[in-house]
């Protein structure tokens, strides 16, 4: 096969085989186009191209990257991302050579995830009962709020609910996650409650837009985005928000560290690590697995803090 004129033709023909082939989420193609730009801009600015860059242009861009100040983890996820670009360039015949192959990059800093404490939790929840310009925006708020804390749901899959999936008090939703892989999780009771009451609301602001010519939403929270549903970004600076109401540092609230209480606090409570990986939704135990990692350092910090004897052994 021929190979595209041009470095971003490339990309776009690498992307497209990525979401028909690979089934890559959405999310992951950005990634990798923006990290295979800013190497197509480098290259650029070298007089090089993805079709004649040798084994030492891409070991210069990767020092180059280290040169900038990027993390470790950067630097390995951009490597990654043009290690499978030419890949696919060599199996398609873009290039009889893959000059990424032999390049060993830097290893990432395993680092364990940040949490949050169980009061610090329900700090937050209560403070997102009072956020919001108007009534219906308190409810949407609880109700995102109070799912992705009883379900470790990803901020993605939390927003992208379809509006189907809320119907009928259900005691379990279906989440589509990474790589279009359903999952059932259970609702919490709270969960259920503020669930019904803001899909009694968003139905009677849906019927309201009915009777004035307004399409309907399939989003259980519908947004303006070009998505039709409310996007992470504003989700996310909505829990900064929250964060601050709720006397919690803004810093250390994403909706990743409610996804790692989520799971820390249900080990603490005794629940099954293989149950845990079902609910989040992950490949392989071992990602889980550095939830226990995370418990084992609390129970040292208790032991260490709040022994009697401990401040006597210090």
């Amino acid at each position: 096969m021929t190979a595209p004129a041009g470095m971003m033709r490339w990309i776009s023909t690498f992307l497209e085989a990525q979401a028909a082939e690979a089934d890559a989420a959405r999310n992951t193609r950005l990634a990798y186009g923006r990290d295979l730009k800013d190497f197509a801009d480098w290259l650029a600015g070298h007089e090089l191209s993805f079709a004649d860059v040798p084994r030492e242009g891409v070991e210069d861009y990767i020092i180059w990257c280290e040169a900038q100040g990027l993390s470790k983890a950067t630097r390995a996820r951009r490597l990654s991302a043009i290690r499978q670009l030419f890949r696919f360039a060599h199996d398609e015949g873009w290039r009889a050579d893959n000059p990424a192959i032999r390049i060993s990059g830097p290893s990432a800093s395993k680092r364990l995830p940040k949490t949050l404490s169980t009061e610090e939790v329900n700090r937050l929840l209560d403070a997102a009962r009072a956020k919001g310009r108007s009534p219906g925006e308190r409810l949407r708020n609880r109700a995102l709020m109070e799912l992705l804390y009883a379900t470790g749901m990803r901020v993605s899959e939390l927003v992208g609910l379809p509006v189907a999936a809320a119907r009928g008090d259900p005691r379990m939703v279906l989440v589509r996650g990474k790589g279009g892989k359903e999952r059932m999780v259970p609702l919490s009771g709270p969960a259920r409650e503020a669930l019904a009451e803001w899909l009694a609301h968003r139905d009677r602001e849906e019927e309201r837009g009915r009777k004035e010519g307004r399409a309907p939403s399939r989003a259980l929270f519908p947004g303006p985005g070009a998505d039709g549903h409310l996007t992470r970004q504003h989700f996310h600076l909505m829990l900064k928000d929250i964060a601050v109401l709720a006397g919690v540092s803004p810093a250390k609230v994403t909706p990743h560290t409610l996804r790692h209480a989520f799971a820390t606090h249900l080990l603490a409570g005794g629940a099954d690590l293989m149950v845990i990986q079902t609910l989040l939704g992950h490949a392989d135990v071992a990602t889980t697995e550095i939830y226990t990692h995370v418990l084992d350092d609390q129970l040292k910090d208790l032991v260490l803090t709040r022994h009697p004897l401990a401040k006597g052994r210090e």
